[in-house]
C-alpha cells in the first residue's frame, strides 16, 4: 500500500513538472530572426547581408508596381537597404534621391535618435528601373507612392515612430512624400532641399552669386571661369584629347563645344556647392597669367570635364528627366563674362536627356508642393547652408505650419546639417527630432538645450561630408 502511494505521488509530481515546462514553452515562443521577418514580406527578397558591429545590414529587392494607379500593368525590382538595430527603436526612412549605397551608413537623424534606418533607391536609377522603361511613370507622386508601400510593408515590424530624411534631391523627395502621404511619418528632416516654384524666375540665384563669400574669392572664381572661355580653342583641343583617351562621346548634348561650355559655366556654382570659403586659397589668383594647365586643372577639379559626356550623363538621366518635367532647373547669368564668349548659356535639362525620351514640363507640380508646405507643414525641419547655391530658393513656412522650422547653418555648403547650426538652433533641432521620434529623454523635454544625439558618433558609419556629384545636380 505504501509503495502504491509513493508511486502515485511520484506520478503526480512528474505530470506537474511536464505541464509546467509545457506552459513555459508555450508562453515563450522562440523569437523569429529579423532576416526571416523581412523576407516574410510579400515581394521582398535578399540580395546580401553585410556585417556591422551593433547592427544587421541587409540589401534587399522589393517588388513595386511601375504605375501605382494601375498596379496590374507591370512591376520592377526596387533596391532598399535596412540598417537594423532593434524593433523597439524608432526608424529613419532615408533617400538621397539617386542610387542607394549598398554599404552600411547612418544618416544624421539616425544617429540622433539611435534608431534603425531604411534607405530607398529612387525609381529609374539603375538597377531600380523597369524594362522597358516607361518614362512617363517617373514623377514625384509615383516615387512618393514607392516610399508609402515600403513603409506599409515594414511598419508591422518596425512599429515605433518613423522620421523621413534626405539631402538635396533626397530632401526634396522627403518633402514630396510628406505632401502626398502626410499620415505616414512622425517627422521630416529635409536637408538643403531646393524649391524651384516658378521655373522661369531664377533671379534669386543671381543675387546669391553677387554676395556669397567675399569679393576677393568671387573675383578669383569669376576670373578663372572667364579665362576658361577666353582660352576656349587651346583648352578644347586638350578636352578632345582627354575624351579620346577615355572613350568619351557627346551625342546627347550634341557636341564637345557644348559640353565644354557647360562644364565651365558650372565652375562657380560647383565651387560654392562643394567647397568652403577657406578653399578659395586653392583657386589661381591671377587667372590671366595662369597656365592653361592651371585653368584646366581648377575647372576639372570643381566641375569635372566628364560631367557632360554621354558616359557622365547616363547615370543621371532620371534626374535630368525630372528636372525637365517637374522639378525645374536654375538659369543664371554671368555679368563678368562678355557675351561674345558665351555661345549657349545655361542649357536646359532637355539637352542632357536622350532625344528618344519625350519630355513635357508641368509647371503646377512645384507650386502645389510649395503651397502645401506653407499651409500644412507639421513636424518638418528644413536645414540649409548659408553658402550653398541650392538654398537660394528654399522652402518657406506659412501661417498654417505647425511645429516646423527653417534653419540655416552659417558658412556651410551643400553638406549643411544640424551639427553645423548655431548652438541654440542645433539644440532645438535635435530636441524636436528626438521628440518626433518619441525618444526625447525627460531632461530634454524639460530643457531642450540639453539635447544631444543618443548614439555615439561613428566615423565609419556616420557620413557628414556632402555627397559629391557633378555641379548642377542637387
Amino acid at each position: 500500500m505504501r509503495k502504491a502511494l509513493r508511486w502515485l505521488l511520484a506520478l503526480v509530481v512528474l505530470i506537474g513538472t511536464v505541464s509546467t515546462a509545457g506552459a513555459a514553452t508555450a508562453a515563450e515562443p522562440k523569437a523569429v530572426d529579423i532576416k526571416d521577418r523581412l523576407l516574410s514580406i510579400p515581394g521582398m527578397s535578399l540580395i546580401e547581408e553585410k556585417p556591422y558591429t551593433g547592427y544587421r545590414f541587409f540589401v534587399l529587392n522589393y517588388t513595386q508596381p511601375v504605375d501605382h494607379r494601375r498596379p496590374s500593368k507591370g512591376t520592377f525590382q526596387q533596391r532598399i537597404t535596412v540598417l537594423h538595430k532593434d524593433v523597439n527603436r524608432p526608424t529613419v526612412f532615408y533617400t538621397g534621391g539617386y542610387n542607394v549605397s549598398t554599404n552600411p551608413s547612418r544618416r544624421e537623424p539616425t544617429q540622433i535618435v539611435d534608431g534603425n534606418q531604411v534607405s530607398m533607391e529612387y525609381r529609374y536609377f539603375t538597377p531600380s528601373r523597369p524594362a522597358p522603361a516607361d518614362w512617363s511613370k517617373l514623377d514625384i507622386w509615383q516615387a512618393a507612392s514607392d516610399q508609402h508601400r515600403i513603409f506599409e510593408a515594414l511598419k508591422p515590424i518596425y512599429s515605433k515612430k518613423w522620421i523621413s530624411t534626405g539631402g538635396s534631391k533626397g530632401g526634396m523627395t522627403a518633402t514630396y512624400y510628406e505632401r502626398f502621404y502626410p499620415r505616414d511619418m512622425d517627422g521630416v528632416v529635409a536637408y538643403v532641399a531646393p524649391n524651384d516654384v516658378v521655373n522661369r524666375e531664377d533671379s534669386a540665384y543671381d543675387r546669391f552669386f553677387a554676395r556669397v563669400g567675399t569679393e576677393e574669392c568671387r573675383d578669383k572664381l569669376n576670373g578663372v571661369q572667364r579665362e576658361a572661355l577666353v582660352r576656349r580653342a587651346p583648352l578644347e583641343k586638350k578636352y578632345a584629347a582627354y575624351a579620346a583617351e577615355n572613350g568619351y562621346t557627346f551625342d546627347t548634348i550634341g557636341s564637345l563645344d557644348r559640353a565644354y561650355e557647360a562644364v565651365v559655366l558650372d565652375y562657380v556654382w560647383g565651387f560654392w556647392q562643394y567647397s568652403t570659403l577657406a578653399d578659395c586659397a586653392d583657386i589661381p589668383a591671377d587667372a590671366k597669367n595662369a597656365t592653361d594647365e592651371a585653368i584646366w586643372g581648377s575647372v576639372d577639379a570643381i566641375s569635372g570635364f566628364s560631367a557632360y559626356t554621354d558616359q557622365g550623363l547616363e547615370t543621371y538621366t532620371p534626374y535630368y528627366y525630372q528636372a525637365g518635367t517637374q522639378l525645374g532647373a536654375p538659369t543664371i547669368h554671368f555679368p563678368h563674362i562678355e557675351k561674345k564668349y558665351i555661345r549657349y548659356g545655361y542649357q536646359p535639362p532637355r539637352n542632357f536627356v536622350p532625344r528618344s525620351i519625350p519630355m513635357k514640363f508641368e509647371p503646377w507640380a512645384m507650386r502645389d508642393v510649395d503651397t502645401w508646405v506653407k499651409h500644412n507643414a507639421r513636424h518638418m525641419l528644413f536645414v540649409y547652408g548659408e553658402n550653398d547655391p541650392w538654398g537660394a530658393e528654399p522652402f518657406r513656412l506659412g501661417h498654417g505650419a505647425r511645429d516646423s522650422y527653417v534653419m540655416t547653418a552659417p558658412g556651410m555648403n551643400h553638406g549643411a546639417n544640424v551639427a553645423g547650426l548655431v548652438p541654440d538652433q542645433k539644440a532645438r533641432a535635435t530636441a524636436r527630432i528626438l521628440d518626433w521620434a518619441g525618444v526625447a529623454p525627460a531632461k530634454v523635454q524639460e530643457n531642450p538645450s540639453a539635447a544631444r544625439p543618443l548614439a555615439t558618433f561613428d566615423a565609419r558609419l556616420d557620413q557628414r561630408d556632402v555627397e559629391r556629384e557633378p555641379a548642377l545636380r542637387p
